[in-house]
């Protein structure tokens, strides 16, 4: 009797010990997108996408895990079988970022790969939505960020019009929230101005770095600071959306001006 007493006393501990050890599931934020969201190759650095330093504005309760990659549009990115892996993945309680629309709007002919018409660009974000959904996790759509462009007035000129208006016609469909990083990102060109916006992309004079001799004048891609600067329009409308996520920011308390 003694013996199965102890018996019993040492499975109670073992249980007890291992509630303790066994980590409990990490909510996953998985990001899908293009160039301007993903991590990018050291050997390209200051290129920098929001989704790296989106990454460090959570609590420990949450995991960020950036697929974004360049050169990908919607039709892209489930041709090549990126998405497919990502639902196997999800997990009840997880989120799906998603923003595309530079890639998919290419019409030139160099870029016909990835060219998505925006009928189709529509029913890739929706399929997205609703694999997602079908995992008991959550899609959040973002509108293609903004390129840099001003007028000879010094207005920001809006760069994604017919996909960003796509964005919106599939997030009222399907009733998913909208961050419009297109107009946030226009916002924020116009606050620095034509010139000082400068400083948030990928706007080098030659010897200015290292690994860009010959300089480099880029207004789609972010360097490390724009990239942070986008980031944090990103998070602050989680934030004044009152999204569920929004609980688990713990820096980059600014509020959007």
């Amino acid at each position: 009797m003694k013996s199965n007493n102890l018996i019993k006393l040492l499975i109670g501990c073992g249980c007890a010990l291992l509630a303790f050890t066994v980590p409990s599931h990490k909510i996953k934020i998985y990001l899908i997108g293009d160039s301007t969201v993903c991590d990018q190759p050291i050997d390209r650095y200051p290129v920098t996408g929001w989704g790296t330093p989106f990454a460090n504005y959570f609590d420990g309760s949450v995991k960020v895990d950036n697929r974004a990659k360049g050169g990908r549009s919607t039709r892209t990115f489930l041709q090549e079988n990126r998405w497919q892996p990502i639902v196997d993945s999800l997990m009840p309680g997880d989120y799906v970022i998603m923003q595309f629309g530079h890639n998919d709007e290419a019409k030139e002919p160099q870029y016909a790969a990835r060219y998505t018409p925006v009928p189709d660009y529509k029913k890739n974000l929706t399929k997205f939505i609703t694999e997602t959904r079908a995992k008991k996790a959550f899609p959040i759509l973002v509108t293609p960020v903004s390129r840099r462009r001003f007028d000879k007035d010094g207005k920001a000129l809006e760069t994604h019009k017919e996909y960003t208006a796509a964005v919106f016609e599939v997030g009222a469909q399907e009733k998913v929230p909208v961050i419009d990083l297109d107009k946030m990102s226009r916002d924020l060109y116009q606050q620095f101005g034509a010139n000082d916006s400068r400083l948030l992309f990928m706007e080098l004079d030659s010897a200015e770095h290292p690994i860009y001799p010959m300089g480099r004048h880029d207004d789609t891609h972010f360097n490390d600071y724009g990239a942070r600067m986008i980031a944090e329009l990103v998070l602050n409308d989680i934030k004044t959306k009152d999204l569920p996520l929004a609980a688990h920011i713990v820096v980059g308390q600014n509020k959007p001006k």
